[in-house]
């Protein structure tokens, strides 16, 4: 998740919430689980803590946990009666909607007093005939009008009063919002085009299993200095992702966002899709054409805050600043500027499960990657050491927060089975991975988020012929059992302006004048031979899936920096440039080339399912490891010189091995100081007890993996 400061033009700061406001609901409910855990006592141990025994102290905590998610879905469900589908569909009823008689527009505020439409259809101004009612014995808000009050394009706006004052504000439901060019407001948009869109693949199951990632940015995502569209992503960069072996994009900044340099982490409206990139329609044809390609479609879905804009948003929707978010000092997140939702109402949780649903339905979606799930399961919001297990089960816990997700995860795979959730959590909470039957929160996979933050401390801090081998197949291979965790060597988080990719931290300033190919120079051979040999060692121990940000996988050399008046709006670092990989004289395509036959490898060997690898050796000394997934054997040559030629390295089964793959290839501007396709042929040693053991002999050259495969 950026942490960029969001954009307040045109908002207010709002203070903590009136005394009124406050008494409305508690700050916290954190007796909630102990009261659930006393029905559960009788009930049998839940799967996640018969497999964890570990867990076992903490079974009532999680007992009630897993009591009170399913206590919160009877209630939303009247008790079976409905469905948490039916629930979720809030976007079917609030929001503006065409129907044969009319315009209707509904929208939930409780603290209003009056609500009047204003936009092209009455000059924005107050009129009795754009007037909402109060439906009798709710906190909702109707207003129905004739088919000639509005037409497709119409801009518009709800000018709502409250006890003591008055504010425009955007539909917290409306599916589009556009921004003035001159004036820079931001107004909701009637967006009724005389023909749906038809898609081409309405019913693609994708093949995820397991997940290559392919994290992108759609208006970064072009050479030009400028804001990229839908369509130039759909025709431009969608075929490479393809080619280069990935099936699955997650795209970032989907969600309506008033502040282009939050990365869309500050979002505004949250049923509405970008307009800086193009129309709804052309967003569903970039999801279609991806389809078409057998690309998943995930989306980088943003429930964990929201931008603090009042005018833009929902900060001050009606007069309360606490209407969809905590209260208190809870209200706002302490480092990003944000405003943080209660889950604890059951209004708020209808909003953002028909929000889940919205995006699944209505632009076909694949799927969410949840942002800054730490944030949502803690009143802390993360910032501590997660040093005990006590910490995952006590009172620093956001059951509302834990409840939320689980439902949202239940209704996803409800609704649509094949669909694929990823939680962003560093604390590794036990059971965020689980199904939820079983006790767990029901997320697909998690991030790997130590994996990135250990290559960067590495290249900052110790030089690579210090490196413990040992430690480093630690970090790697560090998670639970069961535990679908998403690998990755650095995504758009390493990739910000005040920091540097992995490619940027080992060649710096050679990367802008020493990348010819025809340019010989030392520092950047060791960059280019250690970049592909981090990604391979990643890929092949770190989890049960892959990820790399757009760019990265041919060490895109500059940082992200959207445009801001310290860089004077520029786009010059908002942007890929894909002309570095495409010009046929620098070495960025060796990378590029390289991670798509790993891709290409790691796929057609079905590594990343086959769990975690099998240690073979570890020679500290030599800096070498050894390991093995099925018939493929991986050795990994960290030392900056030791090329050792007859190196005995042991493998599961005699044979021919044939080098498949190394990362001083030739054509991956590697030295090449092997044959390759070269045939091995194990022999035996004998061991003490009289067992004779396989063995191969290789030349192992220095900052070189290669990849073995077992052929006869």
């Amino acid at each position: 998740m950026g942490t960029t400061k969001t954009e307040t033009t045109g908002t207010a700061k709002t203070k903590a919430c009136s005394k009124k406001t406050a008494a409305k609901k508690p700050v916290t409910k954190k007796c909630s689980a102990a009261a659930a855990t006393k029905k559960t006592k009788s009930a049998p141990l839940l799967k996640l803590i018969k497999n964890d025994p570990y867990l076992k102290d903490h079974s009532a905590a999680i007992e009630g946990r897993h009591q009170y998610a399913m206590n919160k879905i009877q209630e939303l469900t009247n008790k079976g009666k409905i469905t948490l589908n039916d629930f979720a569909s809030g976007y079917l009823y609030f929001g503006l909607h065409k129907t044969d008689k009319g315009w209707v527009i509904r929208e939930w505020a409780p603290n209003a007093t009056e609500i009047y439409l204003i936009g092209d259809c009455n000059s924005w101004k107050e009129d009795a005939k754009y007037a909402f009612k109060r439906l009798r014995g709710t906190d909702n808000w109707e207003l129905k009008l004739p088919l000639s009050a509005l037409k497709h394009c119409d801009l518009y706006k709800l000018s709502i009063h409250w006890e003591g004052g008055q504010g425009e504000r955007i539909p917290a439901w409306t599916r589009r919002v556009v921004k003035d060019t001159q004036t820079h407001i931001y107004s909701a948009q009637v967006w009724s085009p005389e023909e749906e869109y038809q898609w081409k693949c309405p019913t693609f199951k994708p093949d995820t299993n397991p997940l290559f990632i392919y994290e992108c940015h759609v208006g970064m995502g072009q050479d030009e200095e400028k804001v990229g569209t839908y369509v130039e992503f759909r025709d431009n960069v969608l075929p490479r992702i393809a080619k280069d072996g990935y099936n699955c994009i997650q795209i970032m900044a989907i969600q309506e966002h008033p502040y282009y340099g939050s990365f869309g982490y500050h979002v505004s409206n949250f049923f509405a899709a970008s307009s800086r990139c193009g129309t709804p329609e052309e967003l569903k044809s970039l999801i279609d054409r991806a389809h078409e390609l057998g690309l998943a479609v995930i989306m980088d879905i943003v429930h964990s805050h929201s931008v603090k804009n009042e005018n833009e948003g929902l900060g001050n929707f009606a007069g309360d600043p606490c209407q969809y978010f905590n209260q208190g000092e809870r209200r706002e997140h302490p480092a990003w500027d944000s405003l943080c939702f209660d889950y604890g109402k059951n209004e708020v949780i209808h909003f953002l499960l028909s929000n889940c649903k919205f995006w699944l339905e209505e632009y076909h979606f694949d799927g969410f990657r949840f942002d800054g799930v730490t944030s949502m399961l803690y009143y802390h919001r993360g910032y501590t050491d997660f040093d005990c297990r006590e910490k995952f089960f006590d009172e620093g816990v956001d059951l509302d927060a834990v409840t939320y997700l689980t439902l949202a995860n239940r209704l996803i795979h409800d609704f649509r089975p094949t669909a694929v959730t990823i939680a962003e959590d560093v604390s590794g909470m036990p059971g965020m991975c689980c199904k939820i039957e079983d006790g767990g929160v029901g997320f697909d996979y998690r991030l790997g988020m130590a994996i990135p933050d250990f290559w960067i401390k590495m290249l900052k801090d110790t030089p690579d012929e210090d490196w413990n081998i040992w430690e480093m197949w630690s970090i790697m291979t560090n998670r639970l059992p069961g535990v679908k965790t998403v690998a990755y060597a650095e995504s758009h988080d390493q990739a910000l302006v005040g920091d540097k990719t992995i490619a940027f931290r080992l060649l710096d300033k050679l990367m802008y004048d020493s990348m010819d190919r025809a340019c010989e120079n030392m520092v950047v051979d060791r960059g280019m031979a250690l970049h592909k040999m981090i990604r391979l060692f990643t890929i092949s121990t770190g989890g049960d899936a892959y990820l790399n940000f757009m760019g990265n996988e041919f060490g895109h050399p500059e940082w992200i920096d959207f445009p801001r008046e310290g860089n004077n709006w520029s786009y010059g670092y908002a942007r890929r440039q894909w002309s570095l990989r495409d010009n046929g004289f620098l070495r960025y395509a060796f990378w590029a080339d390289f991670d798509e036959a790993m891709i290409e490898l790691i796929k057609e060997n079905k590594v990343l399912s086959d769990g975690y690898p099998y240690n073979l050796l570890m020679d500290e000394e030599n800096k070498t490891m050894v390991y093995s997934h099925r018939d493929l054997i991986f050795v990994f040559n960290w030392h900056p010189t030791a090329a050792i030629p007859d190196y005995e390295l042991p493998v599961h089964e005699a044979g021919k091995y044939e080098v498949v793959l190394s990362t001083d290839e030739k054509r991956f501007g590697g030295l090449a100081r092997q044959k390759q396709g070269e045939e091995h042929f194990t022999f035996n040693v004998e061991g003490e007890d009289g067992t004779l053991y396989p063995r191969l002999k290789i030349y192992n050259t220095s900052r070189t993996a290669i990849v073995l495969k077992k052929i006869d």
